[in-house]
C-alpha cells in the first residue's frame, strides 16, 4: 500500500468550491482509498492506495468531486516518501533569523520548464525569497504571506496548477502520513 497526501487547490476559499472534510473522506472511500484522514478545512487528505500512479489517482479524485459536488478542483498528490524528501530538502532552515511560520511550499502539478523556472526565480515584488526544487517552490515570506503581492504574480508566471501549504501544515501532513504508514 502506498500512503498518499492529497492537496486540493482552491477549495473552501471565500465561500466558493465548498467541500466539507467529511464529504472529502466519503469520496475517497467511494474510490476504494483506504482510511482517508483530513486536516483542516483547506482540502488536505492522507490515504492509502493500492497504486503508486498518482496521476491516475488525482484524475479519479477530481472526477469524483466534480460528479458529487459540481466543481472540479485541481488535486495535487505526493506520496509519503516524496513528502518526506521535500521536508528533508527544505532551504532557509540554517538562517539565524529563520521563522518556520513564514515558510510555505508551493506544490506544482508538474515540473516547470527551465525558462519558466528562471522567470519565477527572477520575480522581485517584495522581500520574499524563492527557491525551486523539482515540483516544489519553497517561499520564505519574512513579512508574512497575508499582504504579499507575490502569489498572484507567481500564478501568472507559472501558468500551471499549484497549491501552497504553510510549513506547519506540511509537517503535520507528513506526521499523519507516517502515522498512516505505521498503523497499517
Amino acid at each position: 500500500m502506498t500512503v498518499v497526501i492529497g492537496l486540493l487547490r482552491g477549495v473552501n476559499v471565500g465561500g466558493h468550491n465548498k467541500i466539507s472534510m467529511q464529504e472529502l473522506r466519503a469520496i475517497c472511500v467511494s474510490l476504494g482509498l483506504r482510511d482517508p484522514q483530513t486536516y483542516i478545512q483547506s482540502g488536505n487528505v492522507v490515504f492509502g492506495a493500492a497504486t503508486r500512479d498518482v496521476a491516475i489517482l488525482a484524475d479519479r479524485l477530481e472526477s469524483a468531486i466534480e460528479k458529487q459536488l459540481g466543481f472540479r478542483p485541481k488535486v495535487i498528490l505526493r506520496t509519503a516518501d516524496g513528502l518526506r524528501k521535500i521536508v528533508g530538502r527544505a532551504p532557509f532552515g540554517e538562517r539565524p533569523d529563520f521563522n518556520p511560520a513564514k515558510l510555505a511550499v508551493l506544490f506544482l502539478a508538474d515540473s516547470p520548464p527551465a525558462g519558466v523556472r528562471g522567470k519565477v526565480l527572477a520575480i522581485k515584488v517584495g522581500p520574499e525569497e524563492i527557491q525551486s526544487e523539482g515540483r516544489e517552490l519553497f517561499i520564505y515570506f519574512p513579512d508574512g504571506m497575508g499582504r504579499s503581492k507575490l502569489p498572484p504574480v507567481l500564478d501568472r508566471t507559472l501558468k500551471m496548477p499549484a497549491t501552497a501549504r504553510n510549513w506547519n501544515t506540511v509537517n503535520k501532513l507528513l506526521e499523519m502520513a507516517d502515522g498512516h504508514s505505521n498503523s497499517k
